[in-house]
This record gives C-alpha cells, structure tokens and sequence, in this order.
C-alpha cells in the first residue's frame, strides 16, 4: 500500500488508455474499460490473478475473461499507466506509474510485502552519477531485498521452567 498521495494529472488512465490505444488503431472496449477502472479504483499492488478474481462476477452485465485481463494488464504496461515491480512466489507484482510520484521499494523475501520509500539523496546521486557519465536519466527504479522488520523479531516463546534454572 502506498502512503503517496497520486499527482495531479491533466487525463485520466482511462483518458489516458483510449489515447494509447488509438496509437495502435485499438479501441476502449467495454471490458477494457471495466479493467483499467477496477485497477485504478486504489493504489495497490496486484497481480493479474487479483485483477480476475476482483472482476469474476459480471460487471454492468459484462464478463471479463482472463485473457482480456492478462492482453489488457500488458497493453496498460506498454502504455506507461502501469509497471512490474517485483516477481514474487512466482507471480509478477504490479502498480501504478502514470499519476504517482517516483519511488523505491524494499520487498521482504520472507513474507513478499513491498515497502515504498521516498529518498531524495538517493535521486540527488543517481542524477549525480548520470551527469558525471553523460547519461540524460529520466527515471529511476530501486528494489532492495531482504527481511522486513516484522519478519526479523525473534520469535516469542514462553520460557519453560527447566530453562528458567
């Protein structure tokens, strides 16, 4: 879950989306519609399995197949609105990138949970480093990997008595 309030936008990812599509002569059917809408409806992260399990009953009186949502979740992804973040338990983790400040993630190899973090030292080095090479950056993405705080406590156990002596 993020704690980073989304940015103004001048469209919005269904404006976005249509636009995007008609790039590639497609149009903004129905069930594209009812997906880019339940996706952006919070700013979670989610895999595709979460999206078809959301959208399982029908919507407006539409079904969404898999299918659609898997074409759709990629299309969204070519289009910018959305990025992978991680792949965990074998599932590729997504968010929102179109209207959401920049920012980093720490993933728990224990539990999977995505943390997300602000640094401006951390972009003010990147940029510095970009610049020393002459590399003209236009974003940045960080994963650091390890154990979340609540996976590190040591695990409470009561004392036996004979441990006690």
């Amino acid at each position: 879950m993020s704690d980073f309030a989304p940015k103004e936008v001048a469209a919005s990812p269904v404006e976005k989306f249509t636009e995007f599509l008609s790039t590639r002569k497609m149009r903004l059917t129905q069930e594209r519609d009812i997906i880019v809408r339940e996706i952006f409806s919070d700013h979670e992260h989610f895999d595709v399995d979460e999206i078809v399990a959301r959208l399982d009953k029908p919507v407006d009186g539409r079904r969404v197949s898999r299918a659609t949502v898997y074409r759709t979740v990629s299309s969204l992804e070519e289009a910018g609105l959305i990025r992978k973040v991680a792949r965990t338990n074998d599932r590729e983790v997504y968010e929102h990138d179109y209207g959401y400040p920049q920012h980093d993630h720490f993933i728990c190899e224990k539990c999977n949970n995505l943390i997300e973090f602000r640094n401006e030292e951390i972009s003010a080095i990147l940029e510095k480093v970009a610049m020393e090479m002459g590399f003209r950056m236009v974003g940045h993405r960080l994963e650091g990997y390890g154990i979340c705080a609540e996976c590190a406590k040591p695990p409470s156990r009561r004392h036996r008595k004979l441990d006690m002596i």
